[in-house]
Order: C-alpha cells, then structure tokens, then sequence
C-alpha cells in the first residue's frame, strides 16, 4: 500500500460486501461489481491463520472494534500488507447491522514482527488437522500473549 492509501469497505452483519471505495477495487484487483455482495474472504490470503480471523470476529460480532496486521491477497494471487481497525454498524436499537473495515499502510518493522507468529498459528493448525485448527492457532497466540504479558490489544499496538 502507498503511505497515504485508506482502504475501506463495508459488509452486512454476514460479512457480504456492501460497499468499497476505488482504493479498495485497485488493491483488490476486483471490480466493484465483483466486490460487492460477495464474502469478505474473497481477499483472505492463504498464509493468514484461521484462528486470527476467528478472534476477528468473536470481537466485532461482541460489538467491539479490532485492529490487526492482515496479509490480503489480489484476484491476480499477489498479495499485500494491511493494518486494519474493523468496527461493528448499529442501528438505532443498538443491534449489529454490519462492520466498516479501514484499512492503511502497516509498518514494515511490525509485519516483519507479526509475520512469523502468523506462520507458527498457520503451522500449527496444519499440524493439528481441519477440525482443531482453529484450536491449534488460538493456543499458539495465547501462549505468545503468556509470555509478553499483553493483551492481544497490547500487541497488536507494540509491534
């Protein structure tokens, strides 16, 4: 991403594209008509964990906003580097109605600091097969966590 570059998009409560901005469709590789009223994941790379995405959601759907170094990857297969903050839409009685995602140009320090736990989670959920893999990564973060003594929150802020 270029330095100045805001990516930004929204989903209905399920996660289905409702809205991208033109940075969104450049980095993407997807045209708007592609985009919209698909799943989100259509961006997911490979190399991201399950479970960092599991704990993405268990956040937003409890109405709290995430942030996260996110790896994506273009319709073309290159891929490229996000910080996101992702925050739950309510309507007037409180109730989620959808997420807006915004998405800028990450830190290089911080994806070369996050990019091997992403891929111990990764492994590990490979090793521990489809059914415990989201189990599998989630106990890799946690433990990390353990032995920083941080929050997720924490982290996520001092890479």
């Amino acid at each position: 991403m270029r330095e100045d570059d805001f990516i930004v998009s929204k989903t209905n409560a399920k996660g289905i594209i409702t809205y991208g901005n033109p940075i969104f469709i450049e980095f993407s590789g997807y045209s708007e008509s592609e985009l919209l009223g698909t799943q989100h994941n259509i961006v997911r790379h490979p190399d991201m964990p399950r479970a960092a995405f599991k704990l993405a959601w268990d956040t937003i759907q409890a109405g709290q906003e995430f942030f996260a170094y996110v790896k994506n990857m273009a319709k073309d297969g290159s891929f490229y580097w996000v910080f996101t903050h992702i925050t739950p839409d309510f309507d007037a009685s409180r109730n989620i109605v959808g997420y807006t995602s915004v998405r800028r140009c990450p830190r290089r320090e911080a994806v070369a600091k996050v990019e091997p736990v992403y891929r111990q989670m990764l492994e590990a959920e490979q090793r521990a097969g489809a059914r415990d893999a989201i189990g599998a990564g989630t106990a890799v973060l946690l433990d990390l966590l353990k032995q920083t003594g941080m929050s997720y929150e924490e982290l996520v802020f001092a890479l």
